[in-house]
């Protein structure tokens, strides 16, 4: 009876100890990161933000987990100690800088977007000689790029394309765009350029003055506008040169 209880007991010690080694697939659920809801951004601290400078200061307010949307105000919070909690925004513009708070907290800013139209703003003289609605959107622009938040500046981006306004009001938009941008960003440096490019009309007729200025001031813009111009002028001549042998015609050359 003994022998017999001791052959039937299993005899799988190997397979047992194979079942308990780690087979390496424990752990390949991916690690989701936790939803940051709405809720949690306002139950985050709230933060102080001083623009301007000397006795032109605005104070404003925000929460922190909105905040650090933006990596460049992210790496300013996180430095802070318990009593110190303000960013100082000496060089920001105060307009450019609400638009970027409401952003933050609405998806949008004033004048909002509604697919391919813009909330009308009546705060904007019409006609819009001095630009003031292009320059504002430029100006939400360059603090959207200086802050790192993409998804604001391919959204001034577009309300930029959205925006009526003159053609002297183009040349201050343009002067703000080639002082401000990096010669690299060709996304808003490049329209501005095709814009006068081909429009020779319009300089002539109506801002011929301040386009002299704008070049003399800013070389790259007439230097842009110029190529642009080339480039379109060799294409028309590309197209009715009469070709011969597969070579283009060259034109006689007098010997006088």
């Amino acid at each position: 009876m003994e022998g017999q209880e001791e052959s039937t007991q299993p005899e799988n010690t190997a397979d047992q100890q194979e079942d308990l080694e780690p087979s390496g697939l424990e752990n390949i659920e991916p690690e989701v990161p936790a939803r940051v809801t709405f809720l949690d951004c306002l139950k985050s601290p709230i933060i102080e933000l001083s623009v301007g400078k000397d006795d032109d200061i605005t104070i404003l307010h925000a929460h922190q987990r909105l905040l650090e949307q933006s990596p460049v105000l992210e790496g300013q919070i996180a430095t802070f100690g318990d009593e110190n909690r303000r960013i100082e925004l000496p060089d920001e513009d105060l307009t450019a800088t609400a638009c970027f708070l409401e952003f933050l907290y609405k998806g949008d800013y004033f004048p909002s977007l509604s697919g391919s139209f813009l909330e009308t703003d009546p705060t904007i003289p019409t006609p819009d000689t001095d630009g003031v609605a292009l320059l504002r959107h430029a100006r939400v622009y360059t603090l959207a790029q200086r802050f790192g938040v993409p998804a604001l500046a391919t959204l001034a981006h577009k309300k930029i394309h959205l925006t009526q306004s003159t053609a002297r009001g183009e040349i201050e938009y343009a002067r703000y765009v080639y002082g401000h941008t990096k010669t690299t960003d060709e996304s808003i440096r490049k329209p501005v350029a095709a814009f006068w490019a081909t429009r020779s009309h319009v300089l002539r007729h109506e801002a011929e003055a301040e386009f002299r200025s704008m070049c003399l001031e800013f070389p790259q813009f007439g230097f842009d506008v110029l190529s642009l111009v080339l480039d379109n002028q060799e294409k028309r001549t590309a197209r009715s040169e009469t070709t011969i042998g597969g070579g283009r015609k060259r034109p006689r050359v007098s010997a006088v």
